[in-house]
C-alpha cells in the first residue's frame, strides 16, 4: 500500500517540519537566514565567462594581444 499524503521536505535551514505560513521553512527566523544568505551571496552560482562584455566571442588566439 502506499501513502497518499504527500511527504513534506524538511526546512532547508534546520531540518524541522515546515509550517504553511513560512513555507519551505519552519520560522521566520529561519526565511530570514536563508534571505541573508541570497543577498550575501552565499548561494551564488559559479560562471564561466564565455563571451566578452560587449558579446563578441572571446579569442584565445597566442600572439594576438598587440593587434
Amino acid at each position: 500500500m502506499s501513502d497518499s499524503a504527500p511527504r513534506l521536505a524538511p526546512c532547508p535551514i534546520c531540518g524541522k517540519l515546515p509550517i504553511q505560513q513560512f513555507k519551505p521553512f519552519c520560522s521566520r527566523r529561519c526565511a530570514d537566514v536563508d534571505l541573508n544568505r541570497w543577498l550575501k551571496g552565499v548561494y551564488a552560482v559559479p560562471v564561466t565567462e564565455v563571451e566578452d562584455e560587449d558579446g563578441a566571442p572571446k579569442l584565445d588566439a597566442p600572439g594576438e594581444e598587440g593587434h
